[in-house]
């Protein structure tokens, strides 16, 4: 095997060169005096990506996953009824979490390739003139099928029912990559993780909360230890944390907000889109292949999920694309297994990254005896990123104009 392999999973995705180094640091001692004067600042700024002014952003030293847990169980009681949707591996993952921590679940099932059922929550919220529903959940964009839901809507949901539930959101493939808006959406808690759109390895959960989440903590019982808010904040308030954290990744994260933050949120967002669009123009020409998602709507900038043509295995298209072409596609889940590959495109990428993506799954697509015409998919998207990615003349004209 010679040269890189390439990483096309959606997470853990690239890390840019600038954010390895800032990793590649000895090791550092966590309770330093100046210590405080690296975090405080870095917490301050981790909300920006969040789009919060108010509430806290809390980094804890595990998966997203994690995250998920610290915000129910900082927040709920065992027994509190919530609204839920399930509609791929992640979301299935997330009502299985609840269900486990005592929650009484009102679901909602939906066929994989749609999104949260913004309709079904409405009148399920409308309906509940006392209440009894404590919160709404809504995972922002499933990683499985590719889809993203309308999570302004489900918050213009509860605002016409006026209703005080929590907005729970799972945003771990979404948040620092495509359009999020935390406060002007009314979320109360946003989970994301390092690995996908802040362009880490695993290993930090980030967790958003708002002010209304935080007096929810207040009147909350369930059980909790490990991730404690009161803990964090105790600690965070003095730029320190409850336990050792992981120091290191706290110096990627540093160096890849500074990178999105200088961008801007909105340029990050469009870039994806970007990105996105040309692979869906490659998918578009695959002849048996199309998208999980079931209309553009539901279309996800992050990652496209791709069903395979009849007869041909997604797994012999991935292990091909690994094995022959150094190139790792991001496998079908659950009931998608065998039948969908995913082309994963957040992160630090460009068009010519991608390029070599699409090209790689062409040929094992090919390889697994899909009837795809050579370069079909390849010269779509090659169209689409030339007329769409800005020139380098288009990028300086700014700075030439102040």
């Amino acid at each position: 095997m010679n040269g890189h392999s390439h990483l096309f999973i959606p997470g853990p995705t690239n890390v840019p060169d600038e954010v390895r180094r800032a990793m590649n640091i000895p090791m550092e001692d966590m309770r330093a005096p100046d210590f405080g004067d690296f975090i405080l600042p870095l917490l301050s700024d981790l909300k920006k990506a969040f789009r919060l002014t108010h509430g806290r952003v809390f980094v804890y030293p595990t998966s997203g996953t994690g995250a998920w847990e610290a915000a129910i169980s900082n927040t709920l009681n065992t027994g509190d009824r919530v609204l839920m949707s399930r509609f791929g591996q992640f979301s299935m993952l997330w009502v299985d979490m609840a269900e486990r921590l005592g929650l009484e679940v009102d679901l909602c099932e939906v066929e994989w390739g749609k999104g949260v059922p913004v309709e079904d929550y409405a009148a399920k919220l409308a309906a509940d003139k006392e209440h009894k529903i404590k919160a709404v959940f809504a995972t922002h964009n499933e990683t499985a099928t590719g889809v993203t839901s309308n999570i302004a809507a489900i918050r213009a949901a509860l605002d016409a029912a006026n209703h005080p539930a929590l907005l729970f959101v799972d945003g771990v493939s979404s948040i620092g990559s495509i359009e999020f808006e935390m406060e002007d959406w009314g979320v109360d808690l946003a989970v994301a993780g390092s690995q996908k759109g802040f362009m880490l390895p695993a290993g930090l959960g980030l967790l958003g909360v708002s002010d209304k989440a935080l007096a929810a903590h207040e009147r909350a019982k369930m059980p909790r230890c490990y991730f404690s808010f009161a803990d964090m904040i105790k600690l965070n308030d003095t730029g320190y944390f409850p336990y050792t954290p992981a120091t290191q990744l706290l110096r990627g994260l540093r160096c890849s907000l500074d990178m999105l933050l200088a961008a801007g949120m909105e340029s990050v967002w469009d870039r994806h889109h970007r990105l996105a669009t040309g692979v869906r123009a490659a998918i578009a020409e695959w002849q048996g292949c199309r998208l999980v998602a079931q209309g553009a709507e539901w279309h996800s900038d992050t990652v496209s999920a791709i069903y395979t043509p009849e007869g041909v295995d997604a797994r012999d298209v991935i292990a091909t694309a690994y094995h022959k072409y150094q190139t790792s596609l991001g496998s079908g889940l659950a009931k998608l297994a065998g039948h969908a590959f995913r082309i994963g495109h957040l992160g630090s990428l460009n068009p010519v990254m991608l390029c070599g993506a699409i090209s790689a799954a062409e040929m094992a697509l090919r390889d697994a005896g899909a009837a795809i015409e050579p370069g079909c998919g390849i010269a779509a998207a090659q169209e689409h990123f030339r007329a769409s990615t800005p020139t380098m003349q288009a990028r300086l004209a700014p700075a030439r104009a102040a």
